[in-house]
């Protein structure tokens, strides 16, 4: 396979401004699939049939689980788009790979209420709390808690400004009063003294920052339980907690993504399965005749 193809195809997406980790999502499902190309004696992707794609999938079983290949396609298409290969896409539809949304798991109100009373409580960490409360109220992904910086707190207007890490895209979001007094809590009283610029740091030396989501996974856990949910939670579980408390406040969806920060606006549709009220509407009366 001519390296020119793929390397001109690279350039591209990082040139679309996509984000480090869909870039490499994407270069990495394109190289195995022209190795799967070259593995079959077919060395131009103008001499790829169909047939090539759905025998790639089928390669695919002997290491991966099927329930993997809703991503191989979406990470595959934009090549097949990039290269004017409708063939190839066409393809893809004839892959098994159906995404099935399973009911996502968040707090109910009055969990919600319990979490909070313990964020104000003065003997929960003002840097746990801040934290807990930033995942519940904003819905912000664990990467961009642990990266955000004090530059990036307006205390004027109450509100954070980043740049989300997934998607590449500024995000502003508001703090609400209780948010925005344990963050002021923990940067004047319980910050250590550091030359890092991020706003949470490690508790003990050296004072860096938290360096991955498995530390937001245990503060954000530790605090729940402290509040009586006995949960293993993260910063995901209460972003979906804060998609589907916006959505039970009849938020539409286009705020909901934009607050979420969804590259893909349709994405926020998977959390309508919380949503017992709405999803009962869907539910069409059994026929007469079907009737027993």
């Amino acid at each position: 396979m001519s390296p020119d193809r793929y390397t001109e195809y690279e350039t591209h997406i990082r040139q679309r401004g996509l984000a480090d980790a869909t870039i490499d999502d994407y270069a990495r499902t394109t190289r195995s699939y022209l190795v799967f190309l070259e593995g079959q004696s077919i060395t131009t992707l103008d001499a790829a049939t169909a047939d090539t794609v759905t025998a790639h999938f089928d390669s695919l079983l002997a290491r991966w689980k099927s329930t993997s290949f809703p991503w191989v396609v979406s990470n595959l298409r934009p090549f097949f788009k990039y290269s004017h290969r409708p063939d190839l896409i066409d393809a893809l539809c004839l892959i098994n790979a159906t995404r099935n949304h399973a009911v996502i798991p968040a707090l109910t109100d009055q969990q919600c209420q319990q979490v909070i009373a313990e964020c104000q409580k003065p003997s929960t960490p003002a840097r746990n709390a801040a934290i807990t409360l930033l995942a519940l109220t904003t819905g912000l992904r664990a990467i961009d808690i642990t990266r955000m910086k004090l530059t990036d707190l307006d205390w004027h207007h109450r509100t954070l400004r980043i740049i989300q890490h997934k998607t590449g895209n500024p995000l502003t979001v508001p703090l609400p009063s209780l948010l925005c007094q344990r963050v002021a809590d923990y940067v004047l009283g319980g910050r250590p003294t550091s030359t890092s610029p991020e706003v949470f740091l490690r508790t003990k030396a050296p004072h860096t920052r938290l360096t991955d989501h498995s530390a937001i996974h245990v503060i954000i856990t530790k605090t729940l339980n402290t509040a009586g949910i006995d949960h293993p939670a993260g910063a995901q579980f209460l972003r979906h907690t804060a998609a589907t408390r916006l959505l039970k406040a009849n938020t539409p969806l286009p705020t909901i993504s934009a607050v979420l920060g969804h590259a893909d606006p349709t994405s926020t549709t998977v959390y309508y399965t919380v949503d017992a009220d709405r999803l009962r509407d869907c539910v069409l009366p059994v026929p007469k005749g079907a009737q027993s």
